[in-house]
């Protein structure tokens, strides 16, 4: 999402926050996850001044969206499942969705489906098996391929799944193994991501601002920093050569 990001408004400055110590969101109840999110941000909101939030988290965002807009008076920008290009896109009228447990469970994402996919026919399937396979990759490991295999069996294996030709990255993990869930799935099936969607918000949400440079880019984590120091390379790609403790 950062990389989409760039692309879309090269000079702005970033943060990017990782909230390690909260993770994971996916098999936290929803109570668990709006506290942690509005506690989080209304913190950061409240140390960095950002002019515009984003919430890099599906999870997040389908529960906690509406509650952080309540909180704070910046504009807040949701990373929500990419139903609605998905429906417009598939040929089959088969879509299937990968996500965390709590993800594709909740009301946001029967409201996705109702509005923009009725007459379609949506596969949910929790795959919490991705996000370490993402995480390893993000670090420069090596991904078994057996792992991915395994975390996106459940959804070949439900009714219909041989219609599926488009495929929705509901966690923003997924995306990091594209490459690995498309030699598992097939040229056939598309993979959908909300990343170029969500930039393009941003870029609308910010038109006019003035980017002038100020401080370089950073990153944070809720989490011990020598941890974090393994992403240090990836993030460096994304013009981010800096990361501290909050």
């Amino acid at each position: 999402m950062l990389e989409e990001l760039r692309h879309a408004l090269p000079d702005a400055p970033v943060i990017f926050a990782a909230d390690q110590a909260g993770l994971p969101y996916g098999t936290k109840t929803e109570a668990e996850v709006a506290a942690r999110v509005c506690g989080l941000l209304g913190r950061m909101a409240e140390r960095y001044r950002p002019r515009l939030i984003c919430i890099a988290c599906n999870t997040a965002s389908t529960i906690a969206l509406g509650m952080v807009r309540d909180v704070l008076e910046i504009p807040i920008v949701g990373t929500v499942p990419a139903i609605k290009p998905a429906a417009a896109q598939t040929k089959t009228g088969t879509i299937g969705l990968l996500g965390t447990e709590a993800t594709i469970r909740q009301a946001y994402v029967d409201n996705l489906e109702r509005e923009f996919a009725a007459g379609k026919v949506l596969i949910r399937h929790a795959a919490p098996g991705l996000v370490e396979p993402a995480e390893a990759k993000l670090r420069g490991q090596p991904v078994d391929q057996a792992e991915i295999k395994a975390a996106i069996a459940g959804l070949l294996a439900k009714p219909g799944a041989e219609s599926i030709d488009t495929v929705v990255l509901a966690c923003t993990h997924f995306p990091l193994l594209r490459s690995e869930l498309a030699q598992v799935l097939g040229d056939h099936v598309s993979l959908i991501d909300g990343a170029k969607g969500i930039a393009r918000r941003i870029v609308t949400l910010t038109q006019g601002q003035d980017f002038a440079a100020g401080h370089p880019d950073f990153a944070v984590t809720t989490g011990p920093l020598e941890s974090f120091k393994a992403l240090s390379p990836a993030l460096a790609k994304l013009g981010i050569n800096e990361i501290r403790e909050f």
